[in-house]
């Protein structure tokens, strides 16, 4: 790799992010976070990695599931409790049905820009500039609002660090204590997923009294009682992201300090932009979001920049087609991938190919077109003899009416009750849950064709 610094981004080219009008109010805002502490630290990052690394030989699999984009306005310790408690709900029904160790990482602490499709919005017969994320500027359509202030930067900050520090009291603190695993199950409703999750806690809880009984318990306590739980974000407002890029004592190397991992978006992907400029220099696992215009020509020159030596646990490739799109795509990445010899990790992104507009008007995404896309994911993996390493979606552990369909069967006429997001439709605790199981369940799947051609 070329000698890199973290401000090489600024002579590339810029997209998806914010021209600040204020010059010297941004300098001091820039100034003022790269004096704060970094909110992660070089050690988690290389622990990720190492746990990627696992996924990447089918040894772990990924789980990686947040917000869409977090908010200022609905930030609070409720909030995080409830989406902590469906990743823990998501991963035990996976670790249990599919026998596999799940690297759980949320979007969170961090998730507060947001790429658009297009740089204004029209209202009312008003244009304005379309709302970024609350990092960038306002929600409501007013022209005030939509100005970019860089202020909102050190807001996102404290806010982010508030959230990794209840996040990491309730992964040592006793909360995702596995011996607890009923208590999680507070605030669910009668739907057959949830009794298939209260009889999963009900197995899980009688193989921790036979383990106690035999006198196992005091040596699995501290791995039962704590989790391991990490955060990422789309690292895309690269002026935040520089202010907290540091150097690591330990090894020498830059670190992206806003979180253990970043990702380059669709839209920022270029290999000669300034995303990448800035990504390939830090020593966080990355991921890389491939939607349908992904070349392979690109993809072989995003490895190389982004994964020179070709670690395992540093590069993840999140797949985004759509539903029915997979089989088109998919395999020739997978082929580019194999021409290169790289080590990747494989996640699929089931949220972002599949939002339509309903016939009331909301944006949404039909769960059915999810749990599609994920099947499909799976098949051609299986097809190409190669590992599904994960699934990245938005989610949140509010009762929310977003995403059509699920067991609870939302409806387009349901979206009004409980729409609450700022900008993409996320999945509630009680879809996020059954697309737990059907991945357990293809996992469980493809773990017993492989146990079945080892015995040939």
């Amino acid at each position: 790799m070329t000698e890199w610094h973290k401000s090489d981004w600024r002579a590339k080219p810029r997209v998806q992010m914010p021209d600040y009008t204020d010059a010297a109010a941004l300098e001091e805002v820039e100034t003022k976070l790269g004096s704060y502490p970094p909110l992660v630290f070089a050690g988690e990052a290389r622990r990720l990695k190492a746990h990627l690394g696992k996924v990447s030989r089918g040894e772990a699999f990924l789980l990686q599931g947040g917000d869409c984009a977090e908010s200022f306005a609905e930030f609070s310790a409720d909030g995080i409790r409830d989406t902590f408690k469906v990743m823990l709900q998501m991963a035990m029904v996976l670790t249990y049905g599919a026998k596999v160790p799940v690297v759980k990482v949320g979007r969170m602490a961090g998730q507060f820009a947001k790429p658009r499709s297009a740089p204004t919005e029209v209202a009312g017969g008003q244009e304005l500039p379309s709302y970024r994320g609350d990092i960038i500027n306002g929600f409501d359509f007013t022209p005030a609002a939509r100005v970019p202030d860089p202020g909102r930067m050190l807001q996102a900050y404290l806010q982010a660090a508030a959230t990794l520090n209840l996040l990491r009291a309730f992964s040592t603190g006793g909360y995702a204590d596995v011996h607890k695993v009923h208590a999680w199950t507070l605030g669910f409703t009668g739907a057959p997923e949830a009794e298939k999750y209260r009889d999963m806690a009900n197995r899980i809880s009688d193989t921790l009294d036979f383990m106690e009984a035999a006198g196992i318990r005091a040596e699995a306590s501290h791995a039962l009682e704590t989790v391991e739980f990490y955060t990422s974000h789309e690292a895309l407002l690269l002026e935040y992201e520089e202010a907290l890029a540091r150097v690591d004592s330990t090894s020498g190397k830059w670190l992206a300090g806003s979180g253990h991992m970043i990702w380059i978006g669709d839209r920022t992907r270029d290999p000669e932009g300034a995303h990448v400029a800035f990504a390939r220099g830090v020593q966080n696992p990355i991921g890389l979001k491939c939607g349908p215009s992904m070349t392979t020509g690109h993809l072989k020159a995003l490895m190389a920049r982004l994964n020179p030596a070709n670690e395992a646990g540093r590069l993840t490739l999140i797949a985004r087609f759509g539903a029915g799109q997979v089989a088109d795509h998919l395999p020739r990445l997978i082929k580019a991938v194999q021409e290169e010899g790289a080590n990747v990790v494989w996640s699929c992104d089931p949220m972002h190919g599949n939002t339509i507009k309903s016939t009331t008007g909301y944006k949404t995404r039909p769960f059915d077109s999810v749990l599609r896309e994920v099947r499909e994911f799976f098949a051609v993996h299986n097809a190409e003899g190669t590992i599904p390493g994960g699934v990245h979606f938005e989610m949140t552990g509010k009762d929310v009416t977003e995403c059509t369909g699920g067991v609870r069967a939302v409806t387009d006429e349901d979206l009004s009750d409980r729409y609450h997001t700022a900008c993409d439709p996320r999945l509630n605790a009680s879809q996020s849950l059954e697309l737990a199981f059907l991945v357990a369940e293809e996992l469980s799947a493809r773990r017993g064709h492989l146990q079945r051609a080892q015995a040939v």
